[in-house]
């Protein structure tokens, strides 16, 4: 099977997630009969609240006998360790622009590492349907933000589409007829080249991304770079750092259809999968067949821009209000988060 793999940049609240479940409807991948929620992406009840997306996530669908994985990013700097790595399972990025806001300040922070992987873009102008959409001052808008990044003549000469992800429609020409998504899908397969893949090479996949599931415990995310995963294959996992090294087997092999992680029994060099059954290996570790003694080179990743210290409440109010009211506990609920964030780092100072 083909793979298209690409990351979505945008803004708050510029219409991603609203057009991704337009992709999902139009693609088959939910019955005509079937309810689906909408903002299906922002499954996380902090992302639902606010309105924006916070987790970095990974869903895929088929169009044409093509598999699509879509990596839906922050649109922001304030969960940078969210971004930067995911960047890596990517061959090219959509970048979503509002018709009426334009680029704004917090896309850049996306875009500026894209560009400098070299992934060419593929620039939506969303929202065109809006009383105060003024299309052709945000394309030049776009442009020099293009030029001001420093991107090179393949990435500045972007495919443009017009788009309403709301109504379910994009088109190549503001004046071609407004029906589907189809000539937004057919530039994805067009401009976003296949993965490079080594099929006969030994398997070797680079984690970029970290999860937990209570029933699965650490879930590892990333693409298999060289040769073909089998449940059952004997693996390890390499720290690209201290080179520690974890045996275990490939117990839970899963790959991703729509928003579920379905098992698998194999899963073909230049697919996104997910791995379970590990209970040391991390964001940056190479997971690879155990013949393959040299970890995958990985990006790095931006430390975590605000601190803070938890120490006993000596108020006179203390303890009379919450429920996390010990430090044990609230020791336990920062190590539950760390197990899924990796922009997380708990360490006990060493006070006078």
């Amino acid at each position: 099977m083909e793979f298209r793999n690409f990351a979505i940049i945008a803004h708050v609240d510029h219409g991603k997630t609203t057009l991704v479940d337009a992709m999902f409807k139009q693609s088959g991948l939910f019955r005509s009969n079937q309810q689906m929620e909408s903002c299906a992406m922002d499954y996380n009840a902090l992302e639902r609240e606010r309105g924006i997306t916070i987790l970095a996530k990974c869903t895929s669908f088929i169009w044409n006998h093509i598999k699509l994985n879509i990596v839906d990013t922050p649109g922001h700097a304030d969960f940078g360790g969210e971004v930067e790595r995911i960047l890596s399972m990517v061959d090219g990025v959509l970048l979503l622009v509002d018709a009426s806001e334009g680029p704004m300040p917090q896309t850049k922070f996306v875009l500026t590492k894209a560009l400098a992987l070299n992934l060419n873009p593929i620039v939506v102008i969303n929202k065109v349907d809006k009383s105060d959409a003024r299309i052709s001052e945000v394309i030049d808008e776009v442009f020099d933000l293009f030029v001001a990044l420093g991107a090179n003549e393949t990435q500045l000469d972007f495919p443009i589409l017009y788009a309403s992800g709301r109504n379910g429609w994009a088109v190549r020409h503001m004046d071609d007829e407004h029906q589907d998504l189809t000539p937004l899908l057919q530039t994805i397969v067009q401009h976003v080249p296949h993965p490079e893949i080594d099929e006969n090479a030994p398997f070797q996949m680079l984690v970029t991304m970290l999860d937990y599931d209570q029933y699965l415990g650490r879930v590892l995310t990333g693409k298999i770079l060289r040769g073909n995963a089998k449940i059952n294959d004997p693996v390890h996992a390499i720290n690209p750092i201290s080179g520690a090294v974890e045996r275990a087997r490939l117990t839970k092999l899963l790959s991703f259809e729509g928003l579920k992680r379905i098992p698998v029994e194999s899963a073909s060099c230049g697919d996104i999968v997910a791995i379970a059954g590990l209970e040391v290996a991390t964001v940056a570790d190479t997971i690879s067949s155990v013949e393959v003694t040299t970890p995958l080179k990985s990006l790095p990743i931006d430390p975590p821009t605000l601190s803070m210290l938890f120490s006993i409440n000596d108020s006179p109010l203390g303890g009379q209000d919450g429920k996390k009211l010990t430090s044990r506990m609230i020791w336990e609920r920062l190590e539950k988060e760390a197990e899924g964030n990796i922009s997380i780092s708990i360490k006990i100072p060493h006070l006078p």
